[in-house]
């Protein structure tokens, strides 16, 4: 996850409503946009991947301090030093899950329900009656929507947010308790 500053470098929002970071489309382009520029700045997705754990600053005062410039030759923070190798682990992982001793069935994997975007240009002053509106509860709304902090969704700009909602409602909401 990017930091505050970085994320609003980026054009995420980020204050006491709203933190796009928690939004699953938009921090994706933002990281990405940052993978790369990253990569431009260090010649190599090694070092972009370090940039991103430790900032770019940060990458940057340890290269000038220790005159390298390839992750593998730098000394950098255990968490930094470490996440390259977690990212081999997991690609490894997922790329050969047998292997590795991982079995599952297509019914064990998550799937993300069918969902459909709601442009919003105003202020919506009760989020838990928006839900109710478009059938869903809140507790879904939320679940599709972390990037809201709050029961509000304040916009005096006028910005054009959008909120995501499952298509088949129905299956989502359990309104009687099966016993």
């Amino acid at each position: 996850q990017l930091l505050k500053l970085t994320a609003r470098e980026y054009g995420l929002e980020v204050n006491s409503s709203i933190d796009e970071r928690y939004n699953l489309e938009k921090a994706t382009q933002a990281a990405c946009k940052y993978l790369r520029k990253s990569y431009e700045k260090f010649g190599s997705w090694t070092m972009a991947a370090a940039a991103y754990n430790m900032g770019q600053n940060g990458l940057m005062r340890s290269v000038q301090k220790q005159s390298a410039n390839n992750y593998y030759n730098l000394h950098l923070n255990a968490e930094t030093r470490q996440y390259i190798f977690r990212i081999l682990a997991v690609k490894e992982i997922l790329e050969n899950p047998k292997y590795f001793g991982f079995i599952y069935r297509n019914k064990d994997l998550y799937s993300m329900p069918e969902y459909e975007f709601i442009e919003i240009d105003s202020t919506i002053s009760d989020l838990y009656v928006f839900a109710s509106s478009h059938g869903v509860n809140y507790k879904i709304l939320k679940e599709f929507n972390p990037w809201l902090l709050r029961s509000v969704l304040p916009d005096e700009s006028r910005k054009k947010y959008k909120i995501k909602l499952p298509v088949n409602k129905d299956s989502l909401i359990f309104d009687n308790i099966v016993k």
